[in-house]
């Protein structure tokens, strides 16, 4: 059987340098040493007009001559050069280029013009690209370095790069470490041709990667980014360091949902929605990688925490719950059995803490984890002080028990099944200082860490990993169009409209199966009167026109009004403000809804913006006025399972005041789940909506109330 073309350009049995060089300072040569002083087993086809022999190889003047045709041709000549080296790659049956240059499409105008001349030579020629403007690649396991990386040790970790500069650091890492090994890197570069979804399925079935890192910048077709991730992820944990958070990435916008679409807010979401394990710190990339490929992850988020001093306990269970783990509550067992080998001093509830009980004899930890493991209760076990140091600490007598009890904690950790983790203060020594007990840790796949912080996010992403992987698939993303919202959307265009005016917004939603109250159009002062006695109650008037987006800064909107006399003052002075502030607009009337009397009830935003990378994605948070400013929102991509209606709602800083917060009721989650999925049917059926905002929604106890409905379709800018 043919191999899978991405597992003959990363794995090949043949390279051709093209642009090869006797000059020890260029990749040309560079490449060529490496690939030999590691032992390559492959071929090597230095490719040279100029030259015969670059070390001890022959050079061929072209690709044409070269006595096989490559699996990889690595292209290191100026960027000027590369469609004509793609074409003879074509002619000759090379598979795929990694191509190095720079000055395409990252430089600007004429840049962009010469990435889209490699793209059509690679194309025609049947050729699949790396880059242009990589750092390279390199796949341990068949010592193919093309990066040039010393003293690479092979592992499971695959890596995926925008950054040469960051690939070197992780890569420096690990070797500092000396613990870390890697399996294959992309530097992806430019995402001319291929992009990080196709190396995402390569890892997939990559016998030698347990765990893929990926440092992503920005993604070419972030959409088909999340479809692979939704799959890969499930098998194997993809670890997503999402660079740029502080930029704005925000636009001018006719909807609050369009405001706060930054980049990394949407990133976030949709990210995490499908799979990934996100980490925010850029030290925390391997560890967390390390961690996932060691352990399995444990059956839920109930820790154990063994302690040898009140201070770390205390540090550990703060982190715990910061990052949405929980402390297990023991069984009435556990703490009988702690209590008969531990001093009266030593805290028995969840974090335990020793007091002295192992300074004379640490093997009293292997007893403690062992009693704690077998509680029914716990699933994960995170060992934090001193461990590994007694021997230092107290006395070197100690050491050989420390080794012994190491040996235990280990069996214990794959016997019973449960991850274990250690933290300890011994940790960052290095060499002939570091503690024989915590190496033997880390030999027999027990995570080993210097900080209490890192500890606890490394059990959290293992903890997040079984979740992904007990989540169920994501729905496909399209469905058919419902004939009565096109029909709607048919007579917007008909009106030469973007811009859905709310009672067609309105109609919309309850075509979706979304609970709406009556509404009344009125073109007149009698019509308002006529729609103010139809709903019997203090109603909400608003001005309705095309040229009039945002109501309340035109003075379009009038609320609470109660009786006739206030129905003929609200309806003029509407038209008068509206007119006064855009002279001009086209308005089509006042819009008469009934009040919404909803006591408990807290204002929240839904909406649905079209991102440039993930396509439509759907926002939840706080709404009302504020929203622009407390910005406590967030995102998932369209369409949305219950699943992930629930977790948007539990995801905001403030969702606990949905709960319930001081005696109060906590909101109707059924009934705002149930909007958003209507919402995501809507957008779902029909694409041509690139902005819905739903701000704001008033949620209470008894169900939720939609207050104002903005709708824009294609053709508007957000």
């Amino acid at each position: 059987m043919a191999r899978p073309i991405l597992d003959t350009i990363l794995s090949p049995t043949s390279i051709a340098i093209v642009g090869a060089s006797k000059d020890p300072h260029k990749r040309g040569f560079r490449s060529i040493q490496k690939l030999l002083e590691d032992g390559y087993a492959g071929t090597i086809l230095p490719v040279n007009p100029k030259e015969t022999e670059i070390l001890g190889l022959t050079c061929y003047p072209d690709l044409s001559a070269c006595p096989v045709a490559a699996d990889l041709a690595l292209i290191c000549t100026p960027a000027k050069t590369v469609p004509q080296v793609l074409a003879q790659c074509g002619r000759v049956g090379v598979k795929g280029a990694v191509v190095l240059a720079g000055g395409f499409s990252e430089t600007g105008a004429s840049g962009r013009q010469m990435e889209i001349e490699l793209v059509q030579a690679a194309k025609s020629a049947n050729v699949r690209v790396i880059g242009p403007n990589t750092s390279g690649i390199f796949n341990t396991h068949c010592a193919c370095n093309l990066v040039g990386f010393a003293d690479l040790k092979p592992g499971h970790i695959g890596l995926l790069s925008q950054s040469g500069n960051m690939a070197l650091a992780l890569v420096t890492e690990a070797q500092a470490g000396g613990q870390i090994g890697l399996s294959t890197y992309v530097g992806v570069g430019n995402e001319s041709d291929l992009q990080f979804h196709e190396y995402l399925d390569y890892f997939e079935q990559d016998p030698h990667t347990r765990v893929v890192i990926a440092y992503i910048e920005g993604l070419k077709n972030g959409r088909a980014f999340l479809s692979a991730l939704d799959r890969v992820g499930r098998q194997k944990p993809v670890v997503v360091y999402k660079s740029g958070r502080s930029s704005a990435g925000k636009r001018s916008a006719l909807s609050h949902t369009g405001a706060l679409a930054g980049d990394f807010a949407v990133s976030a979401g949709v990210l995490s929605q499908a799979g990934a394990i996100l980490v925010r710190r850029s030290d925390d990339i391997l560890p967390v990688a390390e961690t996932l490929s060691m352990l399995a992850p444990p059956k839920s988020r109930r820790v154990a925490v063994l302690a040898d001093g009140g201070g770390h306990a205390t540090i550990t269970t703060d982190n715990l719950v910061e990052q949405g783990l929980e402390l297990a509550h023991l069984e009435q067992k556990t703490h009988d059995a702690l209590a008969a080998i531990l001093p009266a001093s030593a805290s028995l509830a969840n974090p335990v803490d020793v007091a002295g009980g192992t300074d004379a004899d640490p093997s009293v930890f292997a007893a403690c984890a062992r009693i704690l493991l077998e509680d029914a209760n716990v699933d994960a076990l995170l060992v934090t002080g001193l461990y590994g140091g007694y021997a230092l600490r107290f006395s070197e007598t100690l050491r050989d028990v420390e080794i012994t009890t190491s040996h235990a904690l280990a069996d214990l950790c794959f016997s019973l099944g449960k991850p274990v983790l250690v933290h300890s203060l011994y940790a960052y020594l290095t060499g002939s200082a570091r503690p024989a007990a915590l190496t033997v840790l880390r030999e027999h796949g027990i995570p080993v860490l210097g900080s209490v912080e890192r500890t606890v996010r490394c059990l959290a992403a293992l903890a997040d990993f079984g979740e992904v992987r007990a989540r169920p698939l994501q729905r496909t993303a399209s469905a058919p169009p419902l004939p009565a919202i096109q029909s709607l959307i048919d007579g917007v265009r008909a009106d030469g409209r973007t811009l859905v005016l709310e009672h067609e917004g309105r109609a919309m939603l309850s075509a979706v199966g979304i609970a709406m109250p009556p509404v009344y159009l009125a073109g007149t002062g009698d019509q308002a009167l006529a729609a103010f006695h139809a709903l019997a109650s203090p109603v909400a008037m608003k001005v309705v026109s095309p040229d009039v987006v945002h109501k309340t800064e035109a003075g379009g909107v009038r609320l609470g009004v109660r009786d006739d006399a206030g129905v003929e003052r609200a309806f003029s002075a509407i038209l008068s403000s509206s007119r006064q502030k855009f002279p001009g607009a086209d308005i089509r009337g006042v819009l008469v809804t009934p009040m919404v009397d909803a006591p408990g009830g807290m204002e929240v935003v839904v909406g649905v913006v079209h991102d440039p990378s993930y396509g439509p994605v759907l926002m939840f948070g706080l709404g009302g006025i504020l929203v622009e400013v407390l910005h406590d929102v967030v995102f998932r991509a369209l369409p949305i399972t219950e699943q992930d209606a629930y977790s948007m709602m539990d995801s905001i800083q403030s969702h606990a005041v949905l709960k319930g917060v001081r005696g109060a009721a906590a909101v109707d989650r059924s009934a705002l789940a149930g909007l958003m999925l209507g919402v995501s049917r809507l957008c779902t059926a029909h694409p041509e909506i690139t902005e819905l905002d739903l701000n704001p929604v008033l949620a209470a106890p008894g169900g939720v109330h939609v207050l104002d409905v903005r709708i824009v379709l294609d053709g508007t800018s957000c």
